[in-house]
This record gives structure tokens, sequence and C-alpha cells, in this order.
């Protein structure tokens, strides 16, 4: 009798904290219908956990390659932890799931092996005008955002925001560009990016360009473009170059954004 009463008793309390269980939530997945790209597209969201309680307006960091199996979650991870430990205010991040990140993220090209080998390329003006005529008013109309605005990228992400940076620079005011692939039409953004970025800057814009351990190609490109803006002679731009020699391409993009976060924000003992 006594051992069936502890093998209820067991099976009682074993039942009660089945039923505490409950979703592990850190923001929103939102399905946006684009009418410029004409598909859906997959938008993550993490929001801080004061979200609701404050009445303040939250600086957005828009992540390409944002998927839950790509960045999402762990740029979402240093977010909170720099939130947590360091001077960096709560933010939105609002990761960009892939759909054919070879289309969107590479401007046209002529030339005959890239268009083999990537058969779908060079659609990035559509991508680009997706951000800001679809998604960024989507997010200021549903979210209490301010007007800081970041950009975080990698690779061919890195491509997309120097594009960004150079033909429309106003769309951000914080570039994160990591490991930049400016090799890409035999570098036709990086030769053209003095006539691309000759107009006036309408904010002041920060920009921070990593590269690691990555061919002669990868660092002496990404080390041109830090060059070309630290030389243009715009007042408004504060540029920022960081090498990592013990980080690759597959690497460097956590520790990166860890050291352009603590470059802004540093750490400062209470």
């Amino acid at each position: 009798m006594k051992k069936a009463t502890t093998l209820l008793l067991l099976f009682f309390m074993f039942t009660s904290f089945s039923q505490k269980k409950s979703p592990l939530s850190i923001g929103e997945t939102v399905t946006l219908e684009s009418k410029i790209l004409s598909e859906k597209r997959l938008l993550n969201i993490y929001l801080p956990d004061t979200y609701n309680q404050e009445s303040i307006d939250y600086p957005v960091i828009y992540l390409l390659d944002g998927s839950t199996n790509e960045d999402f979650l762990h740029i979402a991870g240093l977010v909170q932890f720099f939130n947590l430990q360091f001077k960096m205010p709560k933010c939105i991040v609002v990761g960009i799931a892939n759909v054919d990140r070879k289309r969107d993220f590479t401007h046209h090209t002529d030339l005959k092996d890239l268009k083999t080998k990537f058969p779908t390329t060079g659609k990035s003006n559509d991508f680009i005008n997706f951000i800001e005529q679809e998604l960024q008013p989507y997010i200021e109309s549903n979210y209490k955002v301010s007007d800081k605005k970041y950009l975080i990228g990698q690779s061919l992400g890195g491509l997309l925001g120097t594009e960004i940076l150079l033909k429309k620079s106003y769309l951000f005011s914080n570039y994160i560009i990591v490991s930049p692939s400016l090799w890409w039409d035999n570098e036709s953004m990086l030769n053209n990016a003095k006539e691309l970025f000759s107009s006036q800057l309408d904010i002041p814009i920060t920009v921070y360009i990593a590269v690691g351990k990555e061919g002669s190609t990868m660092e002496e490109e990404a080390k041109k473009l830090y060059e070309l803006l630290l030389n243009s002679g715009k007042k408004q731009l504060t540029t920022t170059f960081k090498y990592f020699e013990n980080e690759n391409h597959a690497t460097i993009l956590h520790n990166s954004i860890y050291n352009a976060f603590l470059n802004e924000f540093p750490f400062k003992e209470k």
C-alpha cells in the first residue's frame, strides 16, 4: 500500500510538472507579402523582454541571412548580452529569412561564368526596393522604432550592404559589413564606388568593415573599401576597419559583430 501511494504521488508530481510547460518566445514571426518580389517573405523579429511594458522607441537591427537556421538566433543573443552587460540600448532585431540569396544579394553581371553558375543572379535592385518600400515601412508602422537603423550583412550579404551604402546610404544609419564579396562581377561595385558614392550624406552614418584570413582577394578588397570611405571627404561618415587574423570566412561573423558592438558600446565598470 505504501509503495502504491508513493508511485501515485510520483505520477501526480510528474503530471503537474508536465502541465507547467510552455513555449519559449523571444519575439514573433511575420509573413510579409511583397509585391515587388512577387512572393511572401518571412521575418523573424526579436523583441526586448520589456517591449510591451516600455513606452520608448527602439533602434532596429536589420539582419540579412536572418533565418532561424542561419544567423538570427546568435545575433539576437549577442544583442541581449550587450543589453545586459554593456551600455547598448535594447534593440529590435529583424531577421530577413532567405529565399534565394544569390538572386537577392547580387547586382547584374554580364560575366558568362557567373550567370551559368548562378542562373537566378542579379536582382539586388529589386531586393533593395523591397527593403525601402515595403520592409522598412512595415516595421516602422507596426513597431515602436527610433531613427537608428543597423544593417548587418556577411559575404554576399556584405556585397549587398556595400551596394546599399553606396547607392542609398540614407536607408540605414549604421552599416556592419563583414567579409564582403566584392570580387563579384570583376569588382565592379568597388571600381565604381567613387562615382556611386558621390552624393552628400543626408544623415550621420557609421560603417564597420571586418574581414578575416580569407585570402588576398577578400582581404585586399575589404581594405580598399575602407580606404575609399575613409578618404571620401564626407564629414558625416565614420568608418572603422578590423582584421581578424584568427578567423576565416566560416567563423568570422559572431566575433566581428561582437567587436562592432563593443566598438560602439565599450564596457565600463559600474
